[in-house]
C-alpha cells in the first residue's frame, strides 16, 4: 500500500526586517538583534556606571533633537519617503521585485553591520533613504557627511583648533584640551551608543582616490583615536590628568567623554555611502560594503511618493482636484530621460498652485525637465 502523505509542518515565522520604506515609525526594540561574533565591539554592560549613565543621557538628548523645529525639514524627508509597492491576492502589500533589494540591503547591513554603498542616478532617493531608516527606526537625527575632492578621513572624524588654544595660552586662559576638539559627523557615529546611529556620507565618488582605503580600518576596528589626546594621556612629565576629557560632538549642545584619546563604537552606525556610479573603488573597500542600487521609480512609485509630499500641504485639495493632471504629467515626466524625481514635484507644485495657462504650462515643463546630463540645454 502507498504510504499515507505526511500531513504538512505550519511553522510560524518571525518577520526578520526592521525596515520597510514605508513611511511609518515603527516599535523597535529596546536592543537590535546581536551582531555576527565577528563585529562585534565595545559591551556597554561592561563598562563603569558612569559610563553607562552617559551613554543613555546622550541617547535621550539626541531622540530630543529630532524633534526640534530646526530639524523638521530633515525629518520629513524620512516620512516623506517611499518604496513602490505591490498588492497581494490577499490584500496585503509587499516591496516591488525592483525595490526589494534595497530593503533586504538595509536590514542585511543593520543585522550584519556593514555599510551600505548605494548607487543610482540623482534623484532616484538615495540621500533620503539614510533620513528614511532613522525615522523608521526612532534612531534620532542623521549625521550627514558631504564628501567633496579635497574631504580627508580626519575632517571627519574631528577638528583641532591648535590656533585657538595657542592663543588662549598666551592670554593666560586656562581650559580643558577638549575645548578646542570637536568631533565630526562620522567621530560622533562612532560614539558608543545605545542603538545605532545613523550616518550618511554623500557622493562618495567625488572623493579623492585615497578616502575609501583610508575608511577601511574605521570600518573594520569601529574605533579611531583622537592624536592630541593620545598624547597628551602618554605625556607623564606634565603630571596627573584626567583620562577622559569631554569634548563637543556633531550634535548641537551635546559632548561627550573621551577615555585615553580613544572613540569605539558599541554599535556599528548604520553607514549609508552614496554614489552616481561616476568611479570604480578598490576591490578592498567592496569587500566590506553592502552594494544595492535604486531602482528608477515607476508611474506607481512616482505616484505614491507625490500624495507623501503634498498630504500635509496647505492648500492640499487643489492637488485632490487636480489628480487627472498630475497622473499626465508622471507619463509625460517617464519619458524623459536623465530627470531627477526632485524636478517632478517642482513642477507639480508650480503649476498646480500658481498656473493655470496651458502655454505656460508647457513652457514651464520644459524649463523644469532639462536632462540633468544633457549642458547644450543649460
Amino acid at each position: 500500500m502507498p504510504k499515507a502523505k505526511q500531513a504538512k509542518k505550519t511553522e510560524t515565522t518571525q518577520e526578520w526586517r526592521r525596515f520597510y520604506g514605508d513611511g511609518k515609525s515603527h516599535n523597535v526594540p529596546e536592543k537590535f538583534p546581536d551582531p555576527p561574533p565577528w563585529r562585534m565591539f565595545r559591551d556597554i554592560e561592561k563598562m563603569t556606571e558612569e559610563q553607562k549613565e552617559e551613554i543613555a543621557t546622550r541617547w535621550d538628548d539626541v531622540q530630543k533633537l529630532a524633534d526640534l523645529p530646526e530639524n523638521a525639514r530633515a525629518k520629513k524627508k524620512g516620512e516623506n519617503f517611499r518604496i513602490c509597492t505591490i498588492a497581494n491576492k490577499d490584500g496585503t502589500e509587499e516591496s516591488a521585485p525592483e525595490w526589494k533589494e534595497v530593503i533586504d540591503g538595509v536590514n542585511a547591513a543593520l543585522y550584519l553591520r556593514r555599510p551600505l554603498l548605494v548607487t543610482g542616478n540623482p534623484g532616484t532617493g538615495k540621500t533620503s533613504l539614510a533620513y528614511a531608516i532613522a525615522h523608521e527606526l526612532k534612531l534620532g537625527t542623521v549625521l550627514t557627511w558631504s564628501i567633496t575632492a579635497r574631504s580627508s578621513l580626519e575632517d571627519g572624524l574631528y577638528r583641532y583648533d591648535a590656533i585657538a588654544r595657542l592663543q588662549d595660552a598666551q592670554l593666560k586662559k586656562e581650559k580643558s584640551i577638549g575645548e578646542y576638539i570637536q568631533l565630526g559627523s562620522v567621530g560622533t557615529a562612532f560614539l558608543p551608543s545605545k542603538l545605532p546611529r545613523v550616518l550618511l556620507i554623500d557622493e562618495i565618488d567625488k572623493s579623492d582616490i585615497n578616502l575609501p582605503n583610508d575608511l577601511l580600518h574605521l570600518f573594520e576596528d569601529g574605533a579611531f583615536e583622537i592624536s592630541e589626546l593620545v598624547r597628551q594621556v602618554k605625556d607623564t612629565y606634565i603630571g596627573t590628568i584626567s583620562k577622559a576629557v569631554k569634548v563637543r560632538t556633531q550634535d548641537p549642545g551635546i559632548k561627550a567623554s573621551i577615555y585615553e584619546g580613544r572613540v569605539q563604537c558599541a554599535e556599528f552606525p548604520i553607514v549609508i555611502m552614496t554614489s552616481n556610479g561616476e568611479r570604480e573603488f578598490p576591490p578592498a573597500f567592496l569587500r566590506r560594503c553592502l552594494r544595492v542600487t535604486m531602482p528608477k521609480p515607476n508611474a506607481s512609485a512616482l505616484k505614491t511618493i507625490v500624495k507623501a509630499h503634498f498630504e500635509d500641504d496647505p492648500e492640499k485639495d487643489k492637488f485632490e482636484n487636480a489628480e487627472t493632471e498630475i497622473n499626465e504629467l508622471i507619463e509625460k515626466f517617464l519619458l524623459k530621460d536623465n530627470c531627477a524625481t526632485d524636478q517632478l514635484l517642482n513642477t507639480i507644485d508650480l503649476l498646480i498652485k500658481h498656473v493655470s495657462s496651458k502655454t505656460d504650462k508647457e513652457a514651464l515643463k520644459e524649463l523644469l525637465w532639462k536632462s540633468l546630463s544633457n549642458t547644450a540645454e543649460l
